[in-house]
């Protein structure tokens, strides 16, 4: 026995006009429709519209939602994916209302003309990735929603590899550097090429675009932070490594 438009409606919040919308776009069709016409959902159906929820609450648009939840037929699998890009927008957002809350407190009981603010940079903790999400979208738009697609794809599995992965290149690169080695040698270069590649899975960045992401590794405090942790002036050799390929290997 299946619910009703109208019942999957009160249950989700979600309006009978955009269930209808979900079925007429293929995105979310019902489980059958009745001899009176009317539409009507099954557990399969609800477990769909749930995975469209949570994608949409991500901010992915509904052609993106369909491209996810088609490549995801295992609702499971899905689930658990979204469910670890929910608990990092959790984390994320819990440093925002941190953030909030201090100003709340350093604010109250002050007039507005006594206010002054103590430590200025407090105001802005938590909102980096968003500030360098609408860089990336507003200079590379086209570019941005591919990487968005294939982060989407991930597993927490895959992002935890992708992570190892990109530590141990970080550390051979900072071996290269204490050990001279020029930025144009064949050596670093190999590993800038490793590099590349491995953004291509993501996006294609043009010369120019990846000459800004080595520029970015220097000048954005929240990547030259992870930059420091590994090795004083990596992100500058980084930065230049990456020049060099981009002029050697990369079109406009």
């Amino acid at each position: 026995m299946g619910w009703s438009i109208a019942e999957v409606a009160r249950m989700s919040g979600v309006t009978a006009r955009t269930l209808r919308h979900y079925d007429d776009i293929g995105l979310l069709e019902p489980a059958y429709v009745g001899a009176n016409g009317y539409r009507y959902y099954e557990d399969q159906q609800l477990l769909r519209l749930q995975q469209i929820l949570v994608l949409r609450e991500l901010g992915l648009s509904l052609a993106e939602i369909a491209e996810s939840v088609e490549s995801e037929p295992d609702t499971l699998a899905a689930l658990k994916r979204q469910h670890v890009r929910l608990l990092s927008e959790r984390d994320r957002l819990a440093r925002v209302a941190e953030t909030v809350a201090r100003t709340i407190i350093e604010l109250e009981g002050k007039t507005e003309m006594a206010v002054r603010i103590n430590r200025p940079e407090n105001l802005f903790e938590g909102f980096e990735n968003a500030q360098y999400e609408d860089e990336v979208r507003e200079r590379w738009p086209a570019q941005f929603e591919q990487s968005q697609r294939h982060v989407a794809s991930m597993s927490a599995a895959d992002i935890e590899q992708w992570q190892r992965e990109g530590t141990a290149w970080m550390i051979r690169m900072a071996e290269m550097m204490a050990a001279g080695t020029p930025v144009a040698d064949p050596a670093v270069q190999a590993e800038i090429h490793t590099h590349y590649e491995g953004l291509c899975r993501f996006w294609t960045p043009s010369k120019e675009a990846y000459k800004g992401m080595g520029q970015m590794f220097v000048d954005d405090d929240r990547y030259k932070a992870t930059y420091l942790k590994i090795a004083e002036g990596l992100a500058e050799y980084q930065r230049d490594a990456m020049v060099v390929y981009a002029d050697e290997h990369l079109g406009d």
